[in-house]
């Protein structure tokens, strides 16, 4: 009878070790991620962020569409906003947008704000994020432009941090980070929690890396129209998935710094179902590959939790303890980079779902996987496919719009 030996025993063991080390990458890179997130918030702490005092008139642009969670609270804080002079641009494209009762009363609410409401926007693009931002710039009165979600909630001294950073005129565009504020469901607070140990650490590993910030996040962009016109204004990125990094990235390929910024900002999240949460997960998945083909392949070396796994079931026959090192190295990393993220973003609901951590993990792999063999996205009710960042629309009204419209 052929006697089967468990798994590792039948392995070389060239193989095995090739598996250690591979196995170790993503160890390393959490590593490296808690000594960026030290380093930079310590920074901030000591005060090395960029002095405020600067305060020119701004234009706060914010394309929106349906009700977010919170969409009244979301607005309302921008209207509470600590600074001499600026005003807020929505704008929305359906003309029965639900959104658009709430906006009313917010202009009710707030008469001594400055709130302008834009509708019917032109489609320029596939993305209707950018098409909503090229109506919003042309009609802003002011340079220095503030973009952001609708799902945002702010501070007072919001725009005074945004601001500040512009004083120096090699600063061409400001982001931020965020700190979540996830409803009462599963789906939720693993949303939450990606974005503080997922988002963060890659964003600060990569400004380390780089030695610059090469990037945006949607729910702060700031630049001024001279520094927009210089890379082709929302119009070059109107077709584009990830507009946000287009707009940093486009900046930076410019020779102009982007400041990005410690204060995190409030992003309310919606109370969607697993599978809603599993779509969007795809969605930026899908836009990322298309986007950093080469960077993609790389997450994997990112991934802890398959990697140790597979190091355990490699070698547990020969090294069982060095076996058994890589799943309690991995979870004693990642734990205490989520511990630090949280504290640091003040985001006190990671702290508290630090268990879900492996949960999280697990699903962003097979997230990372499903994304080689899928293509299309849903965006706001509307079905895209992706092609080298580009959406392609595949509803067939707005495929034959923009045949006749694009160059």
């Amino acid at each position: 009878m052929l006697n089967v030996l468990p798994m590792g025993g039948i392995l070389p063991v060239a193989v095995r070790v090739c598996v250690l080390l591979m196995a170790a990458a993503p160890l390393v890179y959490y590593l490296l991620s808690l000594f960026c997130v030290f380093e930079f918030f310590r920074r901030a702490r000591n005060g090395e962020a960029i002095a405020r005092g600067w305060a020119p008139p701004v234009s706060i642009l914010k394309p929106v569409r349906g009700m977010d969670r919170g969409a009244y609270g979301n607005f309302a804080s921008f209207c509470r906003l600590d600074y001499p002079e600026y005003e807020i641009l929505f704008a929305v494209a359906d003309d029965d947008d639900p959104v658009i009762q709430t906006i009313e009363q917010l202009k009710k609410d707030f008469p001594h704000r400055s709130i302008r409401l834009i509708t019917r926007i032109p489609q320029i693009g596939a993305n209707r994020k950018v098409n909503s931002l090229c109506s919003l710039v042309a009609e802003a009165k002011y340079d220095l432009l503030v973009m952001s979600d609708s799902d945002v909630r702010v501070e007072p001294d919001y725009l005074s941090r945004v601001a500040a950073p512009f004083a120096d005129a090699r600063v061409g565009g400001v982001t931020a980070l965020c700190r979540c504020q996830p409803a009462n469901s599963l789906s939720s607070r693993l949303k939450a929690l990606g974005l503080a140990i997922d988002s963060v650490p890659a964003a600060l590993v990569a400004r380390k890396i780089e030695g610059k910030v090469q990037f945006a996040f949607g729910w702060t962009m700031a630049t001024t129209r001279p520094h927009l016109a210089d890379i082709g204004g929302w119009e070059a990125m109107a077709n584009h998935h990830s507009d946000d990094f287009e707009l940093g990235n486009r900046l930076a390929r410019r020779g102009y710094r982007v400041e990005l910024l410690p204060e995190p900002v409030g992003m309310v999240l919606p109370a969607e179902s697993f599978r809603q949460y599993l779509k969007s997960e795809l969605r930026w998945a899908i836009g990322l590959r298309n986007v950093r083909p080469a960077g993609y392949w790389g997450v994997a070396l990112t991934h802890a939790l398959p990697w140790s796994l597979l190091a355990f079931l490699v070698v547990r026959v020969h090294w069982p303890i060095l076996a058994w090192a890589y799943p309690v190295a991995y979870l004693l990393l990642r734990f205490g980079l989520t511990q630090a993220v949280a504290k640091s973003l003040n985001q006190p609901g990671a702290v508290r779902d630090f268990w879900l951590v492996p949960l999280r993990d697990a699903v962003g792999f097979i997230v990372w996987l499903a994304a080689f063999f899928l293509h299309t996205i849903t965006w706001r009710e509307f079905d895209y496919r992706v092609k080298n960042g580009v959406l392609i629309p595949l509803h067939r009204d707005e495929t034959a719009f923009l045949s006749r419209n694009t160059r």
